[in-house]
């Protein structure tokens, strides 16, 4: 069992958890994931890591209450425990002296490019950070990640804060003032990862995408997250998450990660039926 000693309400359904898993933290680089199972008998859930205290052993992750997984883990408080917390999987952000860099976040994403942005920057490089919501409201660590970026420039899909327009606006508009891009590095939704490649792409700028690939047991076995890059099967926990944004077949992974969305309503529905505070939580996010 792996003690919660913090816990952050960053938005309506967007929660950060600190948690003492000292084995995470020896190892825990920049890029890196881990495993979460709520309680005895959750599924596990794939979160990157997003920050670590290797003094303390503390381990942080940020997830959006989604499904029921997440819901569950979203109502625990500091001082109760989670049932497993293992990692780090993954290979870690291969960073070097690039450049000038970009490293754009979208929602959820925006955890996992922060220990990224900070590497490159500890390298030696410029990072401009663009971080991308819907809305106002869904705005989460705006402030940790200028830490981090000189500068950070936030947009909102409808105008509610920082620039108005979607991330692919304010990296556009970079490229036309025609300075050098080195290096671009995008996690978040599918369909922003994939409108960052295309537009990378045109330009021939490397661009580096983390894949959120459907994960069961993270060491390459199960097979549940492959995805295919540059015409070749790989698995996201072990070859990943990071690749080619170039290179990723993005249509499959979409529809890949759709498949299942059918039972974890049907899974929602059922554990609803049984616990009034899962089905209030997830009605107050409605």
């Amino acid at each position: 069992m792996y003690k919660i000693v913090e816990k952050k309400v960053l938005s309506k359904d967007i929660k950060l958890l600190g948690v003492i898993a000292p084995h995470v933290t020896f190892n825990a680089k920049a890029g890196n994931f881990i495993i979460v199972i709520p309680d005895e008998k959750g599924e596990r859930i794939p979160l990157t890591i997003y920050d670590w205290n290797r003094e303390k052993g503390i381990v942080y992750m940020v997830f959006q209450e989604i499904g029921l997984s997440t819901t569950k883990l979203g109502m625990l408080k500091e001082g109760d425990e989670i049932f497993a917390v293992a990692g780090p999987f993954g290979k870690p952000f291969h960073s070097e002296k690039y450049g000038n860099t970009v490293v754009v976040g979208g929602g959820v994403g925006v955890p996992a490019i922060f220990p990224i942005a900070r590497q490159l920057r500890k390298d030696g490089n410029k990072v401009t950070s663009i971080i991308g919501y819907r809305t106002k409201d869904m705005v989460v660590l705006e402030d940790e990640m200028k830490t981090v970026s000189d500068p950070c420039i936030v947009a909102t899909n409808d105008g509610s804060h920082g620039q108005k327009g979607f991330v692919t606006d304010v990296l556009q508009s970079l490229i036309d003032k025609g300075g050098k891009i080195d290096l671009v590095v995008a996690v978040g939704p599918v369909v922003m990862m994939k409108a960052v490649s295309e537009l990378t792409m045109k330009y021939n700028i490397k661009t580096i995408v983390s894949l959120n690939a459907m994960m069961v047991d993270a060491t390459g076995m199960c097979g549940g997250c492959r995805v295919t890059v540059g015409g070749e099967v790989k698995f996201a926990c072990v070859d990943g998450p990071d690749f080619d944004g170039h290179k990723v077949d993005f249509n499959q992974l979409t529809s890949r990660l759709g498949a299942y969305k059918e039972h974890e309503k049907l899974s929602i529905d059922h554990n609803c039926n049984m616990n009034k505070g899962i089905r209030e939580a997830i009605d107050g996010r409605k």
